[in-house]
């Protein structure tokens, strides 16, 4: 089986168009988005559709959501007073363009998804959510302490978890004990922009 994941489009449709001609070409046999189809690029709307038309599996990212309820935050971390006030902009057009229908999509997605897969001798879970199983808005930077990945796995029943929000795409391999041997669970940033 073979599943693709992709994260944090927000609004650029040119670019979804690209992943989106690979994968028609690679033809996996499940896709899903891990959030942020909006928001910073100019179309909201047209990237909402596309989704929406091939039926995508889509996780709320926090943008969509701060766009779903029609709020002037995204819930964004921005460091500096000029990414600030070019967030609040970038919000701001945003919330203008978008669609009510659009609005409404992205207001209802889920914030988790799981696979659980129970072929013996091999079960997985697998979560995906857009910043972390606590918080649709947690940075889960690639420096995240290894400690607090094993306790946030552990506490969110996952082998693998899946998520975007950072934009700076990564793995880790996290080890763990069981029964005397050190087996792993993985975390995975499938950031796309």
């Amino acid at each position: 089986m073979t599943i693709a994941f992709f994260s944090d489009v927000h609004g650029n449709l040119p670019a979804l168009q690209a992943v989106l001609a690979d994968l028609d070409q690679r033809r996996p046999d499940l896709v899903f988005c891990l959030g942020d189809l909006v928001g910073y690029a100019p179309w909201p709307n047209e990237v909402v559709n596309e989704v929406r038309r091939r039926g995508i599996p889509t996780l709320a990212g926090n943008y969509d959501q701060g766009i779903g309820l029609a709020s002037s935050d995204c819930g964004c971390a921005y460091q500096t007073d000029t990414d600030k006030g070019l967030g609040a902009q970038s919000i701001a057009y945003t919330n203008a363009i978008v669609g009510d229908d659009e609005r409404r999509y992205l207001r209802l997605l889920p914030k988790h998804m799981r696979l659980d897969f129970q072929d013996e001798p091999c079960t997985l879970s697998l979560l995906m959510v857009h910043g972390s199983p606590r918080r649709i808005n947690q940075y889960l930077f690639e420096d995240f302490p290894e400690g607090s990945f094993s306790r946030l796995l552990e506490g969110a029943g996952a082998d693998i978890l899946l998520f975007g929000h950072t934009h700076k795409p990564y793995h880790r391999a996290i080890p763990y004990e069981h029964e005397g041997e050190t087996r792993y669970r993985h975390a995975l940033n499938m950031a796309f922009l």
